[in-house]
């Protein structure tokens, strides 16, 4: 039998080893140089992170920006030492974005250069954020009061989409209606017939408009490219972010959650506005007295203040609040977080990445050796972190952190149940916050109402327990307060804007001494009575009986029924 050579087969399988040994060579060599190995010819080229480096000055440094989102580049290079390479990521980081080296073998970065061709052809969407004019945020401001008017805009865009397409416009009005009327978060649920919008406005979720089924897929592709998600993921649970650019110098960032369902994908956007945390230290809620106890404890140079509350309690803006409130040149002030939800001038900030290894345990063994004075940690999860953050405390760092309590009282048993060594707790903790967010009674509609005989037993009960901790504390009569009745102004929901309920306790002899026998929340909650510092309860039957909240509302929020101590 006569073989015949066949050329045409034995050039491919000599092209294909050439790949295979340029490929092997660079994941060699990114081993060496200690960055991650890409090869592009498996990875979709984002034309938009391409044009962020000119053609030609990516062609003269072997380098292209082949992934986006929001302000984080993915960078590949073929060689990270050359000095054009150096200059262009320079130029990267004063622009503000955050670009990350992968090596790639020259023949991989050919074919990331041959997308440059694209670029002219292909209308840049900028991914990773998406724009809204001034005009359009000016006009939006204006336009959407109330949520009435988001769903009569959004009704007849409805019906625009439904025959001409535009969703950009759709999405663009339920971003900005969010911003307009302040939710902080959007929330696009499909269900069997149509799809459901609501924003969560002051902590509790309103309806806002159920939009044709036709216009959610478009709509959730659009939301996954900008957010850097897989289009083709649909059955496991995704997280991305992006940003508006609400103006000429805000940024706006958008984290987004999307998980499967029943009807399919349901969206969460939180709607993170740098506006929402200029909030000064005194406008927080927080009584005067307790003002001074908190001035008092974070200008320590040393000791840990543990803030405890559940998600949406407002604990992010209060520890941001504390740190603009100490930040100054004389001091670095490290923080670990999960995720970075402001961005804060002069302070370093870093963020959780468990798929690096960066946790909170190992961000706070990192930031010690980088020399801090102050250091906030997101959160206490573990008894190693629990440990080394008394430590950091013990010698000479300030540390700020959250733990998963109820209240305040709770802290000190919390940290002895994770390993702490109770003898050693008082010396290290200086004060414990726990706090709760309230909903504030609509001053144009509130109703004034008689107490209901129920209520205004435990309301004078409370009011009676405030007398222990404070011997001149006058009980007011308790014969009328309001209630929630709902006009255009607050959107028929009866309240506007929220409030802060606080509570704390401070280390002192009396906390100290009890904190060494092992003690229970009500043993704590019992040797904090001599400071004179009101519970959450206390607060909000307090500002019940000023008109400035419902009993309804406070209910909501607190247990009222626990006992009385």
């Amino acid at each position: 039998m006569i073989r015949t050579f066949d050329e045409e087969k034995q050039d491919k399988r000599l092209s294909e080893l050439h790949l295979k040994e340029a490929e092997n060579l660079a994941q060699t060599m990114s081993v060496r140089l200690g960055l991650p190995y890409i090869d592009l010819s498996k990875f979709s080229i984002n034309t938009d992170a391409l044009r962020l480096i000119p053609e030609e000055e990516a062609r003269l440094a072997k380098i292209a920006a082949f992934k986006i989102v929001g302000k984080n580049i993915s960078v590949a290079v073929v060689s990270p030492n050359n000095p054009e390479v150096a200059k262009i990521v320079s130029d990267l980081e004063t622009k503000n974005y955050r670009p990350t080296l992968y090596l790639a073998s020259t023949l991989s970065l050919d074919r990331a250069l041959e997308r440059y061709a694209e670029i002219s052809k292909s209308k840049k969407s900028e991914a990773g954020t998406i724009d809204i004019s001034n005009a359009n945020i000016e006009e939006f401001l204006q336009e959407f009061k109330q949520l009435s008017d988001i769903r009569e805009k959004m009704e007849s865009e409805n019906e625009v989409a439904l025959k001409e397409g535009g969703i950009s416009a759709i999405l663009e009005i339920i971003l900005s209606g969010a911003l307009a009327i302040s939710a902080s978060d959007i929330h696009i649920e499909p269900e069997a017939d149509d799809i459901r919008l609501r924003y969560r406005i002051d902590g509790v979720l309103q309806d806002v408009i159920n939009f044709h089924q036709k216009i959610y897929r478009p709509i959730l592709s659009r939301i996954k490219l900008v957010s850097g998600l897989k289009l083709n993921v649909k059955q496991t649970a995704q997280d991305g972010r992006f940003s508006i650019k609400a103006g000429s110098d805000t940024e706006i960032e958008i984290r987004t959650s999307v998980i499967p369902g029943a009807y399919g994908e349901s969206i969460v956007m939180r709607v993170l506005n740098p506006k929402n945390i200029e909030v000064t230290f005194e406008k927080l809620g927080i009584t005067s007295d307790l003002m001074e106890i908190f001035d008092r404890e974070i200008n320590k140079p040393n000791g840990l203040i543990l803030l405890t509350g559940p998600t949406g309690s407002g604990k992010t803006t209060t520890l941001y609040s504390f740190l603009q409130r100490i930040n100054s040149p004389e001091s670095k002030i490290i923080t670990i977080e999960d995720p970075i939800e402001y961005h804060l001038k002069g302070i370093n900030q870093t963020q959780v990445n468990r798929q690096k290894g960066y946790t909170f345990l190992s961000g706070l063994r990192s930031a010690l050796r980088q020399d801090p004075d102050i250091m906030m940690v997101g959160e206490i999860r573990d008894s190693e972190t629990a440990k080394i953050a008394i430590n950091s405390a013990l010698t000479g760092h300030l540390v700020f952190s959250t733990l998963h309590t109820n209240n305040s009282a709770g802290t000190i048993p919390r940290l002895i149940d994770l390993g702490v060594n109770s003898k050693i707790i008082s010396s290290a903790l200086t004060l414990s916050i726990a706090q709760r967010l309230i909903r504030k009674l609509c001053s144009n509609c509130r109703k004034e109402i008689a107490i209901p005989e129920s209520e205004k037993e435990l309301i004078i009960k409370v009011l009676e327990s405030i007398k222990k901790k404070k011997v001149d504390f006058v009980v007011p009569s308790v014969d009328k307060t309001y209630e929630a009745v709902g006009c255009p102004e607050c959107n028929d929901t009866g309240y506007s804007g929220r409030l802060g309920l606080f509570e704390a306790i401070y280390m002192d002899n009396s906390i100290a001494t009890v904190t060494t026998t092992n003690p229970n929340e009500k043993d704590i909650r019992i040797a904090a009575i001599p400071q004179g510092i009101l519970d959450m309860r206390q607060d909000g039957i307090l500002k019940v009986v000023e008109g400035t909240t419902s009993f309804r509302e406070l209910s909501r929020v607190i247990d009222l029924y626990e006992e009385i101590i």
